[in-house]
């Protein structure tokens, strides 16, 4: 009886810690065009625009649920719904972020900057933190320079490699990731916790392209949310070296010879609508799940 009661206070304490503690909450797992996909014949298109499933474009928030305030990675084109889920899942009423961190200027990144402009929210100063080149972009062109010009929002620039702070307990670091960068520069985000840190790396090229080895990294990390647009090259009737990323099955071989705990920490993120591992009942998931690593789904926590 002992040993029982010994238990139940080590796990209540475990669960007071994590009420605690800041938190990583995925907001969404899709990529750029969001799902259902436009023109998407394929039947998991098709299913989704009959029911009612949260499949929201790629995004995260950092929690701090002592404070009640929270940061936002990427503005997508599904931020209204977003922000609203935030609203009933987690705070009970409506609040805008203390900032925002955006990758880079591809469509599921930074559209949604519309929705705080004078024909929807209006909101004032709402702080938007960039590197060089995409302070430059949204400065430079409507309609986003006229979110900076009455103030809808504030561009804070960023720096690879130098830290920044907008949470009492988190810090956020941009770091250089080769992508296709027709009108920014591109970022992953180390996102360092109290006791854990994070990698967020929604889109990048190829792992051979990057000066870091992913293998390192996964050692260096607690938690890893990595490009998964697509599993193979077979999925779309395009020409893929247009659009390059590292396939999930790329990865999975890259990474076979961790053991199961460091394939844990990787979670796959930014799925293309032709990516079965957005479904949770698919074989490819379940196969995934199999090889010992996570597929990020909307409403989940990862403990910072």
């Amino acid at each position: 009886m002992i040993r029982i009661f010994k238990i139940f206070i080590f796990f209540g304490f475990i669960n007071f810690v994590n009420c605690q503690s800041e938190y990583i909450y995925i907001l969404g797992n899709v990529q750029d065009a969001g799902l259902p996909h436009i023109g998407c014949q394929h039947k998991f298109c098709n299913d989704k625009f009959n029911e009612f499933e949260e499949y929201f474009t790629t995004s995260l928030a950092v929690v701090d649920p002592i404070n009640k305030k929270y940061i936002l990675f990427e503005a997508t084109p599904d931020l209204p719904y977003q922000l609203n889920y935030l609203d009933k899942k987690i705070f009970k009423k409506f609040l805008l972020p203390e900032s925002i961190f955006i990758t880079h200027a591809h469509i599921g990144h930074y559209a949604g900057l519309m929705y705080f402009g004078r024909e929807a929210l209006g909101s004032k100063g709402l702080k938007v933190n960039v590197l060089p080149k995409m302070a430059n972009f949204l400065q430079s062109n409507g309609p986003w320079s006229q979110l900076v010009e009455i103030n809808n929002i504030k561009i804070q620039d960023l720096n690879f490699g130098v830290n920044v702070s907008e949470l009492k307990n988190i810090t956020i670091t941009p770091i250089e990731v080769p992508h296709r960068d027709e009108y920014s520069e591109t970022a992953g985000f180390i996102i360092e916790g109290k006791t854990k840190k994070a990698l967020f790396i929604p889109d990048i090229d190829k792992w051979e392209k990057w000066d870091k080895d992913l293998k390192q990294l996964v050692n260096e990390f607690d938690y890893l949310l990595l490009d998964a647009t697509f599993y193979d090259s077979k999925e779309i009737n395009r020409d893929i070296s247009e659009i390059p990323h590292p396939l999930v099955s790329e990865t999975i071989n890259l990474l076979d010879s961790l053991s199961n705990e460091s394939k844990n920490k990787v979670y796959f993120i930014h799925m293309n609508h032709t990516n079965l591992m957005l479904d949770p009942m698919s074989e490819l998931s379940k196969f995934i799940y199999s090889k010992g690593y996570n597929i990020a789904r909307v409403g989940q926590r990862i403990y910072l």
